[in-house]
Formats: C-alpha cells, sequence, structure tokens
C-alpha cells in the first residue's frame, strides 16, 4: 500500500470512529488529517486535502479548538490562520474524555439530582426515584473514574488495566 492509500484510508476510518464517539465524521477527518500532518495547515490546505468546503473546514476547526484538541499557529509573514493537532495520544484521551465529562456526564447527573426532589408516594413515583437514583449513581460513578482518568498519568492507566 503506497502513502496516499493508506493516509485516505486513515483518514476515513478516523472519520467512521468519530462518528461513533458522537463527533461528526467530517470533524474527525480534519483531526486526523491534522494529527498525521509534519506542519501546520492553513484552511485552504484542508479544504484541497479533503475535498470541502470553507464553511465545513471553518466550523469543524472552531469546534475542535473548543474541545481543546486543535490549536491555531501564526507564522511570520502569512496572512493565514494555521492549524495544529497535539502529537501526545495520551493527552489527547485526556482530554477529549474531560471534554465529554464536561459535556455529557456533569449535565445528566444535575438533572438526575434535580429529578430526584420529586414528591409523591405511589407505585410510579418509587419506581421512577429509584431508577434515576441508580443512573445517578452510576452515573457519579463514571464521573469518578473519568475524573481520575483526566488527572492521571500512563502508568496509572496502565496499572489499572492490568488489575482487570
Amino acid at each position: 500500500m503506497d502513502y496516499a492509500e493508506a493516509k485516505h484510508k486513515y483518514i476515513q476510518a478516523w472519520g467512521t470512529l468519530g462518528s461513533s464517539w458522537g463527533i461528526n465524521k467530517a470533524m474527525a477527518q480534519i483531526h486526523a488529517l491534522l494529527l498525521i500532518s509534519t506542519e501546520a495547515l492553513s484552511t485552504e490546505d484542508i479544504m484541497e486535502e479533503l475535498k470541502m468546503s470553507r464553511g465545513n473546514v471553518n466550523m469543524n476547526l472552531r469546534a475542535l479548538i473548543d474541545w481543546g484538541i486543535v490549536q491555531k499557529e501564526y507564522k511570520i509573514g502569512e496572512r493565514k490562520e494555521f492549524f495544529v493537532a497535539g502529537k501526545d495520544i495520551w493527552e489527547l484521551a485526556r482530554q477529549v474524555s474531560k471534554e465529554r465529562r464536561r459535556r455529557e456526564i456533569e449535565p445528566i447527573i444535575k438533572v438526575l439530582d434535580q429529578v430526584q426532589s420529586v414528591s409523591g408516594e405511589d407505585d410510579q413515583i418509587k419506581e421512577f426515584k429509584k431508577v434515576t437514583g441508580e443512573l445517578k449513581d452510576f452515573s457519579l460513578k463514571v464521573d469518578g473514574v473519568l475524573d481520575k482518568f483526566t488527572k492521571s498519568d500512563q502508568n496509572w492507566f496502565y496499572k489499572l488495566l492490568l488489575k482487570l
């Protein structure tokens, strides 16, 4: 397999994987391209490489920056903005976990905490409180694990995996 074919296959696979993680395919493909690039890329470079529109690239670059996994880079004498992705895969996993925790786990814990105050004693309300209480307990455990993961180093994680 030549480099161009391997690169295309990798970018497509990362895009598909990103969709499974809850981000759109274009966002994941842009991230994949930036991960393997040896230098910072401009919006135009990304548009040309991935055959995407300027609006699509700009919107997804902003989202990647919001996630904290892509940064702008400026080059002296250039008016264009350039973009880079961190190459440390461990740091990438920690940052994505931190963002998913903030965007997904924390809001559901807040809602589950609020709905526990429902009043009444009939069977439906008891079942509601039981199920939402169990969901909250589970969500708090997931939150705790993600918190430890985002604050940990590789050795902690590998030791945990070996224990499992």
